[in-house]
């Protein structure tokens, strides 16, 4: 996604650190230059502002329960897969044979 402007800070690196953005996983130096971005780009904020509704919710929904290691490796390692452009297979990528 991109809003065809440019910026100090590319759409497309803003995007892909936003859940660093949103859990405070960055340096004060990134997140200034992230402020900065979302104010001069309504369709990052946008997301910036969907992602954040979302996170709330969940945490309001689902924060009193702790999450297992394997289920938080399971979801990260998709969401790499999704942000790196390939992708996510159909079926548990963390499963061995084993289990199937």
């Amino acid at each position: 996604m991109s809003c065809g402007e440019p910026h100090e800070t590319d759409c497309g690196e803003v995007l892909d650190h936003l859940y660093e953005f949103l859990d405070s996983e960055m340096p004060d130096v990134d997140r200034d230059k992230f402020r900065h971005h979302f104010e001069e780009c309504s369709p990052c904020l946008e997301k910036y502002g969907l992602e954040e509704a979302v996170k709330k919710l969940v945490k309001r929904c689902c924060g009193h329960d702790d999450v297992p290691a394997d289920l938080r490796a399971k979801v990260m390692g998709r969401l790499d897969l999704i942000r790196s452009g390939q992708p996510a297979p159909d079926h548990d990528i963390t499963s061995t044979a084993q289990d199937n």
